[in-house]
């Protein structure tokens, strides 16, 4: 069976990344940088529907952390009866807000460490594990296009991982791997706090700027990642894909 393996697995939109695979027939490595306990509910969540799974370590922002995952991860494959990924899922992310007059360099920093150059180390160490023909999609964010208050530099990352992607489906072309990003709207989440899941008059400011009337659920993204993975999507590639049910438009 193909795996796939999901950064920031144990949670969130990860969670719903992993659990859609599953279903899709991929056996599914995922990763948690501190969440032991959740990421041990997302493999058996996996494992109850068939299909195989096991939770690594993994901090996205340490280069070490990196290093020492990408050589544990072969033992891995090998438990569960591979030794190739199908499919690379960049998803490991962490909210900031950087508000023009109060931004913090450690902020940008934090987000930058997290966002762009652990997708870049992580995609760079991983790529030789990548079966031909497989997929690597990354997580980019309806901010790269439209505005927040107090988002720019996290937008900004998310620009540059559509940039990354880009590029790397023209490197990594030849191989027939395809690298699309996925753009996620307002999604109600524990991100940031959970203020889209869990406030309502910010709901409902969201709902009347978006074009099919909700906010986003995990699983609307969930869904929209099993697709790019799905050998149909083959001919799409470079390509951002925004998941937003039509915020902002």
């Amino acid at each position: 069976m193909p795996i796939a393996l999901i950064t920031g697995g144990s949670r969130g939109l990860g969670r719903a990344a992993a659990l859609a695979l599953a279903d899709s027939g991929h056996d599914i490595v995922i990763t948690y940088r501190t969440g032991q306990s959740q990421a041990a509910e997302v493999v058996d969540r996996v494992v109850a529907t068939g299909r195989r799974a096991v939770a690594l370590q993994l901090d996205a922002a340490d280069g070490a952390s990196v290093g020492a995952f990408a050589t544990a991860l072969p033992d891995a494959l090998a438990s569960l009866g591979g030794d190739r990924l199908g499919v690379l899922v960049q998803n490991a992310g962490v909210a900031g807000r950087t508000p023009l007059g109060a931004i913090d360099e450690d902020a940008v920093q934090q987000l930058f460490d997290v966002h762009v150059k652990g997708v870049v180390l992580l995609t760079q160490a991983l790529e030789p594990l990548i079966a031909d023909g497989g997929r690597i999609i990354t997580l980019s964010s309806g901010l790269a296009r439209f505005t927040a208050p107090g988002m720019s530099v996290y937008g900004a990352m998310k620009a540059a991982v559509e940039s990354l992607t880009r590029s790397w489906a023209a490197e990594l072309g030849h191989r027939g791997i395809t690298v699309n990003a996925i753009a996620p709207g307002p999604t109600a989440t524990d991100f940031a706090g959970g203020m889209i899941r869990d406030d309502e008059a910010y709901r409902r400011g969201i709902v009347a700027m978006t074009a099919l009337g909700r906010v986003g659920e995990p699983t609307d993204i969930g869904g929209a990642i099993a697709l790019l993975a799905d050998p149909r999507s083959g001919w799409v590639t470079g390509q951002r894909i925004e998941v937003s049910g039509g915020a902002r438009l």
